[in-house]
């Protein structure tokens, strides 16, 4: 059930690579057929629209703390996909929050299918999608992820991101014991905590794995100087990054510097928050959408109507390929190397099978400088990051110098 793709859905699937569960760097682990990555985040939404945490602390400046909680079901020594599948939609973060039933089917569907799952955040009381798929998921098949260092209120109206060694150790102690688990595989760092050297950080990072707690170390949305200083520390295994065609900034700095260390990226929000699959063009933004609520840079005003105008092109482009512009989208990052995992999420079964319908797109050099000349990155409207995230970005995430 486990180690099966269904040929039927995936007719051609890139060449397979072994995953060697011991070893704790990217550049040892080799791409697969099949890897299953769940992630929710440990808290969910009161009537009154306050956050809710499971695991709360009484030394947060700023209400409780957010433990992001990311599960990743791998199935070690078999074979994983270079696809993945983001839940985040599943939670109401970007589209109205499914049932608990029918986020922990997807799932699951997901999962039968041989799909990497990956859940950012647990927004709209979600966290017991993730613990109803869970239960149906053998824990030796899976690796458990955590990530940490966000809080933030429940309006988005501002945010803090914590990367003390007590808040680091605080945060892992709350999600070993919400998980229900003995170690963590893979522990993310969320967000660069910018008054923390990240030698600080990693110290105690490093201190977790020698300790048994966690086994790799992650990092999301660091810079290249941070990134360095902390594999020095101790080896990353991954680092996330928004990347897509409309976003393409690490491809000069934060790319490069993986490749040469060899860490693998994790590419969140491959489809531009939906807007490859026609989110805010061919279909209306849904109201419980953050894109929405905060006035996403890109899908506002006069931004969204330039971009519509790169979308209508690019659907043409994919009509030539007879795929959809998702497909088209995705296929381009599968074919930017194996070292690069979109994780592509959704809430319907129709958008799953088309999604792992990308993996059959075969492209040519000349056809992804077509694509890329398509969706010119200058001409794209709007600033990636809504306006409380932009502290954060990883081009302004530097850590002062270890004293």
């Amino acid at each position: 059930m486990f180690g099966n793709v269904n040929k039927n859905l995936v007719p051609s699937l890139p060449t397979a690579r072994q995953i060697v569960a011991s070893l704790p760097t990217a550049r040892q682990i080799k791409q697969v057929e099949h890897l299953f990555d769940l992630r929710s985040a440990g808290f969910s939404w009161r009537s009154n629209g306050a956050a809710e945490f499971p695991n709360p602390s009484p030394e947060s400046e700023i209400g409780q703390p957010r433990l992001g909680v990311m599960v990743d079901a791998l199935c070690l020594n078999s074979e994983v996909s270079t696809l993945g599948f983001g839940c985040g939609g599943l939670s109401g973060i970007l589209n109205a929050p499914l049932s608990h039933e029918a986020g922990c089917s997807l799932i699951i569907d997901a999962f039968q299918k041989g799909l990497k799952s990956e859940k950012k955040r647990n927004w709209g009381q979600k966290s017991k999608v993730i613990d109803m798929a869970l239960k149906q998921l053998p824990r030796e098949q899976i690796q458990i992820s955590t990530k940490f260092g966000i809080i933030m209120p429940a309006d988005l109206s501002h945010v803090e991101v914590k990367g003390t060694p007590e808040y680091v150790r605080q945060c892992c102690e709350a999600s070993l014991k919400w998980l229900d688990v003995d170690y963590i595989d893979l522990y993310y760092q969320h967000r660069v905590d910018t008054s923390v050297p990240i030698e600080d950080t990693m110290g105690e990072l490093k201190r977790l794995v020698e300790e048994g707690k966690i086994k790799y170390i992650g990092l999301s949305e660091a810079s290249v100087d941070t990134i360095r200083r902390a594999h020095a520390i101790h080896p990353i295994t991954a680092v996330q990054m928004e990347y897509s065609l409309w976003t393409r900034e690490i491809e000069e700095d934060v790319l490069p510097l993986c490749r040469e260390l060899g860490i693998g990226v994790v590419a969140y929000s491959p489809l531009g928050h939906g807007f490859f699959g026609g989110k805010g063009v061919v279909e209306s933004l849904p109201s419980e959408s953050f894109l929405s609520q905060a006035g996403h840079p890109r899908f506002t005003g006069e931004n969204l109507e330039k971009n519509k105008f790169l979308y209508a092109h690019f659907a043409d482009l994919a009509e030539k390929h007879a795929c959809s512009p998702a497909q088209l989208a995705l296929a381009w990052l599968l074919h930017q190397g194996n070292d690069v995992v979109p994780i592509p999420g959704t809430t319907k079964v129709k958008n799953l099978d088309a999604n792992i319908g990308s993996l059959t797109v075969k492209l040519t050099t000349k056809d992804l400088k077509e694509i890329s000349d398509a969706i010119p990155t200058d001409q794209v409207g709007g600033q990636r990051e809504i306006q409380v995230f932009l502290p954060f970005s990883y081009r302004s995430a530097n850590t002062p110098p270890k004293a």
